[in-house]
C-alpha cells in the first residue's frame, strides 16, 4: 500500500467540519468515519478516516485508508478501534499532555 499524504491542515479542517456536525458515519463506541479530500481526488475519491471522539473537545485520528485501496473495515477492526477509542477518551488531560510530550501521541492542531 502506498503512503497517503494527509496534511495537518486537511485533518484540522476535517475536525472543524465534524464539530459542526458534518460526520459521514457514526460507527458507535465513540468512533466516527469522516471523508478527507486528497490532492486531485477530492473527498469522494479521497481518504476515509476513523476518529475517536466525544463530539466535543476530543478528536483522535485512529486509522485512515484510501477508498480505492479498501471498501471498509472488518467487524473485528471496528471492535478494536472502539476499544482504543474508549481508552483514549477516558484519559485525563494531564495524561494526554504527557503522551504528546513523550511522542506517544501526536497533536496536529491546537487552537490555544
Amino acid at each position: 500500500m502506498r503512503k497517503t499524504e494527509l496534511t495537518d491542515g486537511s485533518l484540522c479542517a476535517a475536525v472543524l467540519e465534524m464539530t459542526q456536525g458534518l460526520i459521514d458515519a457514526d460507527l458507535g463506541g465513540g468512533v466516527v468515519k469522516k471523508r478527507v479530500g486528497l490532492a486531485g481526488c477530492g473527498k469522494r475519491g479521497g481518504a476515509r478516516t476513523l476518529v475517536a471522539t466525544n463530539k466535543g473537545n476530543r478528536w483522535f485520528f485512529l486509522f485512515g485508508f484510501e477508498k480505492n485501496d479498501r471498501a471498509n473495515i472488518s467487524a473485528e477492526e471496528k471492535e478494536a478501534l472502539q476499544c482504543i477509542a474508549q481508552d483514549l477518551l477516558a484519559r485525563a488531560a494531564k495524561e494526554l499532555d504527557a503522551q504528546v510530550e513523550d511522542g506517544t501521541l501526536q497533536e496536529i492542531c491546537n487552537d490555544h
